[in-house]
Formats: C-alpha cells, sequence, structure tokens
C-alpha cells in the first residue's frame, strides 16, 4: 500500500471524457494520489476527415501515466470489462463528466463510487448545470462530491463548496472556475475518505429546486419579441462560447458570443434592430439588447464593430 504523508493512499479508477475531467486527472495525478486504471469513451471521427480523435482525458492519460490500463469500453455492462475493471482491485472509482453508470459498475469498490457534479447539489441536478446557474442570474453556484446511488445525481454529499458568479459570467469562464475548484474538491474528498474524516449525508429536500435540462437548440435561441434584454443578455452570457445563443436575423442564423443590455430605443416593435456604422442593437419586449461579438454565417467570428467597417446591415432589419 502506498502512503503519501502518513495517510494510505486508496487506489482509484478514474472514469472521464472532456477537458472538464482531464483538467482534474491532471491535478490528482499531480498531488500523487494512486490511479491504477482510467476509463474513457473510443475514440470518436472528428474533422473533415473523420478521423478518429482520443478524449481528452486519454490524452492526458497517456502522457502523465504512461504505464496504467486505459480502458475504451463500448459498453459498461460488457463482461470483459466487468472483469478487466474488477482485476484492478480499486478501493474507490471517481466518475467526473461521464456517462451514466450501472450498478455493476459503481457497486465494484468497497469505498463505493463518487461523482464531481458543477453545482450545489440538489439544485441543477441534470446535464448543464453551468449554463442554467447564469440563465436563472444566480449570486452563487459551486461544485459537489456525492456518492453514486440507482438515482440521477441523487446520492449522498461527501463535499460541497461554493464560489460567487460574477456580473459578467460567461458559460465558458464559470466552466473554467469550477474546473479548479473541482479538482480542489475531489482531491480532498478523496483525502478525507482516506483519512475516514468525511460522513456522507443526505441531500436537502427537493422542494423549490430547479433542474439543469440538457440544453437544445431552442434554448440557444434569442427571441426579441418575447423576452427582456436581461433575460437575453444572460442567455448569451450562459451559451458563451458553447454552445453558443443564436440571433435570427431575416433567413439567416447569427450566432452571438457577446451582448450587453440597454435602454430602450424608444418606439421601436420588439425584434427592430437600430444600426449605426459601429453597433447594432435590436429592441426586445422589455429594453434593447446591443449585440457586441458575433458570427455571421461562414464568417469568422468577430467584434460587431469591426464587421460593420466590412459590412452593411440595414437599419431597421427585423429579429425574430
Amino acid at each position: 500500500m502506498r502512503t503519501l504523508e502518513g495517510i494510505e493512499l486508496m487506489k482509484i479508477v478514474y472514469f472521464g471524457t472532456p477537458d472538464f475531467a482531464s483538467y482534474i486527472l491532471e491535478y490528482l495525478v499531480a498531488k500523487g494520489n494512486d490511479i491504477v486504471g482510467v476509463v474513457t469513451a473510443p475514440d470518436k471521427p472528428a474533422g473533415r476527415g473523420h478521423k478518429l480523435r482520443p478524449s481528452a482525458v486519454k490524452e492526458v492519460a497517456l502522457r502523465v501515466l504512461p504505464e496504467v490500463p486505459l480502458l475504451q469500453p463500448e459498453s459498461l455492462k460488457d463482461e470483459a470489462f466487468l472483469a478487466q475493471l474488477e482485476a484492478l482491485q480499486a478501493d474507490l472509482f471517481i466518475v467526473i463528466a461521464f456517462r451514466m453508470l450501472p450498478k455493476e459498475v459503481w457497486g465494484m469498490p468497497k469505498q463505493g463510487t463518487f461523482n464531481l457534479h458543477a453545482s450545489l447539489l440538489p439544485q441543477y441536478r441534470g446535464a448543464a448545470p453551468i449554463q442554467h446557474a447564469i440563465l436563472n442570474d444566480d449570486a452563487k453556484t459551486g461544485v459537489t462530491t456525492f456518492l453514486l446511488n440507482e438515482g440521477i445525481d441523487q446520492g449522498k454529499i461527501l463535499m460541497q463548496e461554493e464560489i460567487e458568479i460574477a456580473t459578467d459570467e460567461t458559460g465558458g469562464s464559470l466552466h473554467d472556475k469550477l474546473m479548479q475548484l473541482g479538482a480542489e474538491v475531489s482531491y480532498k474528498t478523496v483525502r478525507g475518505l482516506a483519512e475516514g474524516t468525511i460522513t456522507p449525508r443526505p441531500q436537502a429536500s427537493d422542494e423549490g429546486i430547479k433542474y439543469a435540462t440538457k440544453i437544445f437548440k431552442e434554448d440557444r435561441l434569442l427571441s426579441f419579441q418575447y423576452s427582456s434584454a436581461r433575460k437575453l443578455e444572460l442567455r448569451v452570457r450562459a451559451m458563451s462560447p458553447y454552445p453558443t445563443a443564436i440571433a435570427v436575423m431575416g433567413d439567416e442564423e447569427i450566432k452571438v458570443f457577446n451582448a450587453r443590455e440597454v435602454p430602450s430605443l424608444g418606439a421601436k416593435s420588439p425584434g427592430t434592430s437600430v444600426v449605426t456604422d459601429s453597433t447594432l442593437m435590436v429592441q426586445c419586449q422589455e429594453g434593447a439588447l446591443e449585440l457586441l461579438e458575433v458570427q455571421f454565417p461562414n464568417k469568422r467570428r468577430t467584434t460587431v464593430r469591426d464587421y460593420l467597417l466590412g459590412n452593411k446591415i440595414e437599419d431597421g432589419v427585423i429579429f425574430k
């Protein structure tokens, strides 16, 4: 058994796929944790050539854990995969930004399996907690580590830490802050479990909680005729830089990366624009929205000011 600072290290199998998870894996390795296996998604075709591309977690694992088994199962119930997992004799599984695990997997290690969720559970259970915290104009959010059970994001809480949401927060900036906080909290959770200083506690009542449902295209659309400018600014920030808010001008879909609420444009009808040499503003149901950074079809992402230097948008054009 390996030790660190007098504490017996648990043998850990780490499950994850995207950048959020790869950052935390690298952090845990740098802190000296005993990662005995890594599970990630199979390589996926990507780009114009549809060449197979490894996940961010795989790339990190190959670099910092070259001798550690790397498993990429198509099915998490595959008997060969389950046998490989069992053979690693791990004490603990950690799951971050991965698929739902069947009980055959999460019930395997003696210390259980914990997940890191980017919200203060039970608030924002679901697929898109970062975006929904901004959409709802929350003042704070955070991360939670919790033990997996049969429910979705419903297991007993191990640790929680919160942070404030800045007034100009975007989905991207909050993602990065929670990724860094999540790495620290994941490490503290592992250490606390090893020391026996963490007592799992039930989640608070579900009464009044909000859910973080998956983001679909309709959630990205800026409905100037039916929404306030404040709501649309929040939508732009929540979706920036990915999956990106969309404004519809005529038959063109424009990606909007940055926008701000401005005073109403007088007696203009919602959806009506005011265009100058350097600005583009659209009247909303309440107030107006100034578009600041956009991407027109088949164009590069740019500021509205720079776009208008070489392109014309008719004053008064209608946005849906």
